[in-house]
């Protein structure tokens, strides 16, 4: 069994960049898919991004397309969100998911696919 720490959230003004990092511990990360997801107040938890085990297949959400990037690196058992442009209503607590099952491509945006969780760090964009 993995567990996953999220961290590296905060504060930013809008068009600001920040980098969130999610540990992984118990288990190599590298046999678990990861994926990152939000959920701002009073909305349910959407998808952000997500990888595949070896890193070479990504997704996005299309709001976040372009702007913010998804990476892993296996040795370090840790993946990344970076995210560039960052606005107001992107404010939410985000979160990093793992599964070790293989996944197509549309299931990897599915949050009911992921069965290990992190407990999430806050972003904050100001205007």
């Amino acid at each position: 069994q993995v567990q996953l720490v999220e961290s590296g959230g905060g504060l930013v003004q809008a068009g600001g960049s920040l980098t969130l990092s999610c540990a992984a511990s118990g288990r190599y990360l590298n046999t678990y898919a990861l994926g990152w997801f939000r959920q701002a107040p009073g909305k349910e938890r959407e998808f952000v991004a997500s990888i595949t085990r070896s890193g070479g297949t990504t997704y996005y959400a299309a709001p976040v397309k372009g702007r913010f990037t998804i990476s892993r690196d296996n040795a370090k058992n840790t993946v990344y969100l970076q995210m560039n442009l960052l606005k107001p209503e992107e404010t939410a607590g985000y979160y990093c998911a793992a599964t070790d099952n293989v996944l197509t491509a549309t299931a990897m945006k599915n949050e009911r696919k992921y069965g290990y969780w992190g407990q999430g760090t806050q972003v904050s964009v100001s205007e």
